[in-house]
């Protein structure tokens, strides 16, 4: 069942990708249909983000999706065009342990456009949008936060997502 998940995961992770997962987009993504895809969440949390109303969706336990202890979801986005709160601004992917290792996030997404360390915790990073933590051994992913593209800073840190 595992190897099964996995090949699903891979197929779902295509390279070209970075900034996707399951066909949810940063950016791009409205609330409505997360909720149509999904159900409704375990938890929703009205949440201000500078100064505008966001809101914060979490699945978890039973809800969580497949090969997932939590999804976390944020909504709302300031765009040239104006803020719309009903768009998926960012998502966190927190996989069961040994989901996504390293080879499995390399073959998906490719090189990262920046690795480093922060704590004990290798993180890579990739322009189009992907922030992935690994554990302390560097080998299994312990959180995957997907974002709308990010310029990267010049420090060794990597930015926070874009709100």
């Amino acid at each position: 069942m595992i190897a099964a998940a996995l090949a699903l995961l891979v197929a779902l992770a295509s390279p070209g990708a970075a900034a996707e997962w399951r066909e949810i987009k940063p950016g791009e993504t409205p609330m409505a249909e997360i909720r149509a895809r999904f159900g409704a969440p375990t938890k929703a949390t009205p949440v201000k983000v500078e100064g505008f109303d966001t809101t914060e969706w979490v699945y978890e336990g039973a809800q969580a999706l497949v090969g997932m202890v939590r999804v976390t979801l944020e909504f709302g986005l300031k765009a040239p065009s104006g803020y719309n709160k009903d768009v998926v601004r960012t998502f966190t992917l927190e996989p069961k342990r040994g989901i996504y290792n390293r080879k499995l996030v390399l073959d998906g997404w490719g090189p990262p456009d920046r690795a480093g360390k922060q704590a004990d915790n290798e993180f890579f990073l990739y322009r189009a949008g992907l922030l992935v933590y690994f554990d302390k051994d560097g080998e299994i992913a312990l959180s995957m936060t997907f974002t709308p593209p990010q310029p990267l800073s010049d420090g060794t840190a990597p930015p926070s997502p874009q709100r």
